[in-house]
């Protein structure tokens, strides 16, 4: 099972790491590479040669997939990819979040405000109202107070009617026609 993630890097650490990884790493002034992450398991430090780089774990905004090929036709997903180490300069100011906001792309810019469904605004007392009423309901009573007894009666009446309003639609131990309905009734949708 491989484990993957980003490693986004300023871009003189950029080129050091790929002079270290395309050179003889003997001859390279970069001989070490590494990382580590103090117990917060968020906020660490990246070392290369003798520098060293603050470093931070942080989550995308969305899942990267990563794909692995050995033929050069045919794509074998590897992995869904969820966080990013961000390394920055002695300078840069530590991220206060750790959700990434914006994606590894530059249409991604910004992409959880822009691109996922925003929390609706529920007023909490209308919840704390249906939550009540959907408890009374469970227990075998109604929607709370008069409200509730008047909504039951004006649905069963809006019910019968539409009952009877379906033509074709044979009544049990009715005969096949409505007494109360006249032939001119029946034959308007014609």
């Amino acid at each position: 099972m491989e484990e993957q993630f980003i490693l986004r890097v300023p871009p003189s650490v950029a080129e050091r790491i790929e002079r270290l990884l395309n050179e003889n790493a003997a001859s390279s002034e970069d001989k070490s590479l590494d990382l580590s992450f103090s117990e917060d398991g968020r906020t660490g430090t990246f070392v290369i040669g003798n520098d060293h780089f603050p470093a931070s774990l942080l989550d995308l905004p969305c899942i990267v997939e990563s794909y692995k090929t050995y033929d050069d036709s045919v794509l074998i997903k590897t992995a869904d990819i969820g966080q990013m180490i961000m390394v920055r300069e002695e300078s840069d100011p530590a991220p206060d979040v750790v959700e990434y906001r914006h994606g590894l792309t530059p249409p991604m810019r910004d992409a959880r405000r822009r691109r996922f469904r925003r929390e609706p605004d529920l007023n909490p007392e209308l919840v704390q109202r249906v939550e009540k009423d959907l408890l009374n309901i469970m227990a075998g009573g109604t929607a709370d107070g008069e409200d509730g007894e008047e909504n039951a009666r004006s649905t069963s009446k809006k019910a019968a009617p539409a009952r009877a309003a379906k033509s074709g639609v044979q009544e049990p131990g009715g005969h096949g026609a409505d007494p109360d309905r006249t032939d001119s009734e029946s034959d308007d949708s014609m």
